[in-house]
């Protein structure tokens, strides 16, 4: 019997990934102490002041980032396909370049950049995980891709994704399981998790993502690095594929990553508002902002959907904590009906029964970590109601209940009316929100957990909705690296049981993140392990207004500036 053809291309691809590192001529060696660190720890804007003033070159940086990435890839399984020696001839050129004209090419001259697997590079697949776009090479590259190159950027390597891009672990049946740098027992989250676990371990100086449902923030998060998700029609998405291809209901945006604010400036100012040929994006270039003295801080610890965990509210706290004692105003407000964005949500994206997310799966083995997403729509009318029923009356959980009830298939009328609810829930959150506090920015958690375990996103894949608030209001996010998760950040009385505390939301999630108190009042039995995920990074959202990308990155630069000094940032990772 032949092998499923799923298998034959995870064989092959992974062969010739391993082809490729194994004919760079690199070994997977640490290079801490050896000529490579100094490249290592500079910023993207750092490696081109280095080589513009003719001290470095973008050859000897590029050899430096290919021996991380080599290693990066042993250590977590992060790569999909391998473009160190297209990246080569690339560097010799820019230095010929520079060695004739005395010029650089541009803002990137000489940084390596990664890309998530879904961006277009000539020459070499864009699979995402499936079987069916493996042997079917991109004949140009994507728009930012091309942006990229012409500002001076060096293409290394693109990065692995979950199936599908749908969901918050990050693994596939062609390439695999990526882990989080920082503890092989978690997941380095998804959608972009290959791309935040090589940014973590300098594997790359500058990273790109996308982001439908949190797949730029919770990786950034867990990984301990910087992302931006700016809002739909600021970065053209030409060449950049989705399974989801032609849904509007909720827009993918594509965003960069990397280890510092300044790394997602220099970024956004290359490719906000340029010109593709297919997706034209708002032509509103990159506008520098100057920020008033003293901001105005709006910042919450849970949204009333799902209630965070003790580390991942103790790291608004400490962000809130610095912001005040730099001299800002931060008040704490409750964000309107989070469950009704969360309805919105998963009304349109399974409206058609996740037939077009699923359209080129064919016989690939569907991971664990999207089964019960996809299940949700499958479900008939009356188990759907009856699952329901006995969420509300047996685990009195009228959240999950709603939004179980969205997740259907519908008619176009039924969807229109979806589409008038979120404009309607935009409308609501801008005055009650924005237009009654006058804030400057958000300051919240990014999802419940600070990481998911592996595979327990079968059980868990509903944490996502906290993340997905920002894609239903299609605002402006930041993720700015806080803290790791210390052992003393357990569960008390407050997580575990909804009538003690506030902020709780769905009393099903809760019990399987926090489970039970045991006799010594630590929260037990659940997903969420302080003692386990010790030492797994935390970040925070900084939220802005529609069309206020330039905004958040200068608040950005605000919250980190106000944290001070800790261990983030360019070789900041320790195995």
């Amino acid at each position: 019997m032949s092998s499923p053809r799923y298998h034959e291309v995870s064989r092959r691809k992974q062969a010739a990934r391993a082809q490729a590192i194994r004919g760079s001529g690199v070994s997977d060696a640490r290079p801490e102490g050896s000529d490579f660190e100094p490249y290592l720890r500079a910023t993207a804007p750092e490696i081109v002041e280095h080589i513009t003033r003719g001290e470095w070159t973008a050859a000897a940086v590029l050899e430096a980032y290919i021996a991380r990435t080599t290693h990066a890839q042993s250590l977590t399984n992060c790569l999909t396909e391998v473009l160190f020696a297209e990246a080569r001839a690339a560097a010799r050129q820019l230095d010929e370049e520079f060695a004739s004209t005395g010029q650089i090419r541009g803002p990137l001259h000489g940084v390596p950049v990664s890309f998530k697997d879904q961006y277009d590079v000539a020459g070499v697949d864009t699979t995402v995980g499936l079987s069916a776009w493996a042997s079917k090479p991109a004949a140009r590259d994507s728009h930012v891709v091309a942006l990229v190159r012409a500002a001076g950027g060096v293409p290394i390597a693109k990065t692995n994704v979950s199936q599908m891009m749908f969901f918050a672990e990050c693994t596939n049946p062609i390439w695999g399981r990526t882990l989080n740098p920082h503890s092989k027992l978690y997941s380095s989250m998804g959608s972009s998790g290959g791309e935040a676990a090589l940014l973590a371990m300098d594997g790359a100086a500058l990273g790109w993502g996308s982001d439908i449902g949190g797949s730029l923030r919770m990786p950034a998060s867990a990984c301990g690095i910087f992302s931006l998700k700016p809002g739909w029609g600021r970065i053209c998405m030409d060449g950049i594929q989705d399974p989801l291809r032609g849904f509007e209901g909720i827009r993918s945006v594509a965003g960069p990553m990397g280890r510092s604010v300044e790394d997602l400036e220099v970024a956004a100012r290359v490719v906000f508002g340029k010109q593709g040929t297919e997706d034209a994006p708002a032509p509103l270039a990159y506008r520098d902002v100057v920020l008033p003295e003293k901001l105005k801080f709006g910042y919450y610890l849970s949204d009333g959907y799902i209630k965070p965990s003790p580390a991942n509210q103790r790291a608004v706290l400490e962000a809130v904590d610095a912001l005040r004692q730099a001299g800002h105003e931060c008040v704490p407000f409750e964000v309107p009906q989070a469950v009704e964005a969360i309805e919105c949500y998963m009304g349109l994206v399974a409206a058609d029964g996740f037939k077009t997310l699923t359209a080129d799966l064919g016989r690939d083995p569907v991971e664990p970590g999207i089964s019960g997403t996809l299940l949700g729509p499958a479900l008939p009318g009356w188990v759907r109601k009856t699952l329901a029923w006995a969420l509300r009356r047996l685990f009195g959980d009228d959240v999950f209940a709603r939004v179980t009830l969205a997740t259907r298939p519908c008619s176009m009328q039924e969807y229109t009316q979806w589409v008038r609810r979120r404009d309607a829930y935009c409308r609501k959150f801008e005055r009650e929100v924005w237009d009654k506090h006058g804030f400057d920015g958000i300051v919240s958690p990014v999802i419940g957990l600070p990481a998911m375990p592996h595979d327990s996103c079968r059980y868990l894949a509903p944490l996502a909705g906290s993340a997905c608030l920002y894609n239903v209001l299609n605002t402006p996010v930041g993720v700015v690296p806080v803290t790791h998760v210390r052992p003393s950040d357990v569960a008390t009385v407050e997580w575990t049981n909804p009538r003690v505390g506030s902020g709780h939301g769905s009393a099903s999630i809760e019990r399987l993140l926090y489970g039970f108190l045991d006799r010594n009042g630590r929260g037990k039995g659940g997903y969420y392990d302080a003692e386990k995920l010790a030492g797994v990074p935390v970040g925070v959202q900084v939220v802005g207004r529609k069309w206020e990308e330039e905004k958040v990155v200068e608040m950005m630069k605000v919250v980190d500036h106000a944290l001070g000094p800790r261990a983030f940032g360019p070789f900041s990772w320790h195995q």
